[in-house]
């Protein structure tokens, strides 16, 4: 039987979005990016979070999701893969609102050690 709360999760998780793999050296000066659909809520909101580097930032966007690959210093972008061209597939950066993951809060589910909800700032 599945998590109730996965269900529900995965029940308001409905938005569209593509999240792009932190950057690695292309070998020329810059990076290159490997980039995936995920579903998501994405609420834009402010609030006033500590980066995962300890600096306090004001977050543009509080996003949850159940997707466990995401990592800080990823990006996010609230549409589909199908509204970008091939260059910006490989660079979040050429995109207008893509937005860069500050910090991640991971809360494990219930009787669980592999299942996390997570709560995603940029």
């Amino acid at each position: 039987m599945s998590d109730p709360i996965i269900k529900f999760v995965k029940y308001v998780c409905v938005q569209d979005a593509v999240y792009w793999t932190p950057g690695t050296p292309d070998g020329y000066g810059g990076y290159s990016y490997t980039s995936k659909a995920i579903k998501c809520r994405w609420d834009d909101v402010s609030k006033k979070v500590l980066a995962q580097n300890g600096d306090e930032i004001v977050s543009d966007a509080q996003i949850l999701v159940t997707d466990t690959d995401l990592e800080v210093g990823g990006y996010l972008w609230l549409g589909s893969l199908s509204n970008l061209t091939s260059s910006q597939l490989t660079n979040p950066k050429s995109v207008a609102g893509a937005r860069e993951i500050k910090r991640i809060e991971r809360s494990p589910l219930f009787r669980s050690k592999d299942e996390f909800v997570m709560v995603v700032y940029v």
